[in-house]
């Protein structure tokens, strides 16, 4: 047969979502691909009940349910400030993976080089990739992964057509200061390049930390491109509803490349979602408060393991040093930990471009009986 495209021999299919399966063989307790298991909001929940007996089952406009998009813009310009257009600003997708795609494919030309930091969440390489751009790795350094301004200038100075920033950062937890996302913007302005943001975990930020939308920034509004999705903030993975918002110039392009992917994201979800988009303020402080009871809940089960872990700042996951139990490298620990201990994470090498076998990643997006129960396993580490 034919020979397939030799760009897909630069990386591998997913191994967050392999150790899920593996996890679903052994009858593990699944720490690894990060969704809850614990259900929506009610208002949800009441909503996609009647959107199911309603008349959006045909397909929506391409680039977004107009009442979607309007609501999606009311909820931006109220924890943002940014004003948005819904009919200029934004371009409805199927999830932040599709939104941080359509971005690439819109930014890049084959043979741009796009910087994305170290680790990284696993698909940002690989979008560049069959974008036909060429990803640049700048290290974020362990233990709080933060980056070096003069290693990030020198990678601008190359020659770069945009940056990639998770903010809260996915895996390590980190959270971009105010200062640091000015310093980045700077260059970026300096060396004419797009400032891409994925930000799905901007409401699950831990004090004193906040999130900060780069968005908002001066100098923003033509270099900043924001990929989000519902997906974590009311806990609907499965639903895939994200979104791109940019300059109108951006979007204009962005619809096309969104319209031969995907065509549309899914009409009756996008209609029940608006009940999420309308909550009050209340619900986000509450899933704040929700979450960082469950990072200390985790995290205490952690310590009693005696393995060292970074404090995640924001978003559901934590980088745990397992070097300590001699294994010959992380994907071998995360395997014996699957089959003996019964809990999956993932093999912390799979985010980053250096050699690097010290971490699992573990999430902490369950409830509180799954997260205790996950803790008693890992406290057998301790009992060695």
């Amino acid at each position: 047969m034919p020979a397939t495209s030799t760009r897909l021999h630069g990386f591998t299919e997913s191994v967050i979502r392999g150790m899920t399966r593996l996890a679903n063989q052994h009858g593990a307790i699944n720490l690894s691909q990060g969704f809850p298991d614990f259900d929506p909001p009610e208002e949800l929940l009441a909503a996609l009940e009647k959107a199911a007996r309603g008349p959006a089952h045909q397909y929506a406009v391409t680039w977004g349910a107009p009442g979607f998009r309007v609501a999606l813009a009311d909820k931006i310009r109220r924890f943002s400030g940014v004003e948005v257009d819904p009919d200029a600003h934004l371009v409805v997708t199927c999830g932040s993976t599709e939104a941080m795609m359509v971005a690439m494919m819109t930014a890049c030309d084959p043979g741009d080089r796009v910087i994305v930091f170290s680790p990284f969440y696993e698909n940002y390489a690989a979008d560049a990739i069959l974008s036909g751009a060429r990803p640049v790795y700048v290290p974020l350094h362990p233990p709080d992964f933060a980056f070096d301004r003069d290693e990030l200038r020198a990678a601008f100075a190359d020659g770069v057509k945009a940056i990639v920033v998770c903010n809260p950062s996915n895996p390590t937890g980190k959270v971009f200061t105010r200062d640091e996302l000015e310093f980045i913007l700077r260059l970026a302005e300096e060396h004419d390049a797009y400032v891409i943001t994925d930000e799905p975990y901007e409401h699950i930020v831990y004090e004193p930390h906040g999130h900060v939308y780069a968005s908002a920034l001066p100098g923003a509004e033509q270099r900043v491109v924001v990929c989000n999705s519902l997906s974590k903030t009311y806990s609907i993975t499965g639903w895939r509803l994200g979104y791109v918002q940019a300059s109108p110039e951006f979007i204009a392009q962005a619809r096309k490349v969104h319209d031969f992917l995907t065509v549309g994201a899914a009409a009756p979800l996008q209609e029940a979602a608006i009940a999420g988009l309308k909550l009050p303020d209340e619900y986000y402080s509450g899933l704040r408060d929700l979450y960082a009871r469950k990072r200390e809940l985790f995290l205490g089960c952690l310590r009693r393991t005696g393995l060292s872990f970074t404090e995640p700042q924001g978003a559901y996951y934590v980088m745990v040093d397992i070097s300590p139990l001699g294994f010959a490298n992380d994907t071998a620990a995360a395997e014996w930990m699957v089959r003996e201990i019964g809990v999956a994470g993932v093999p912390g090498s799979s985010f980053f471009r250096e050699s690097e076998q010290r971490y699992i990643r573990f999430h902490f997006a369950k409830r509180e009986e799954t997260l205790l129960a996950a803790g008693e396993k890992l406290e057998r580490l301790a009992r060695g």
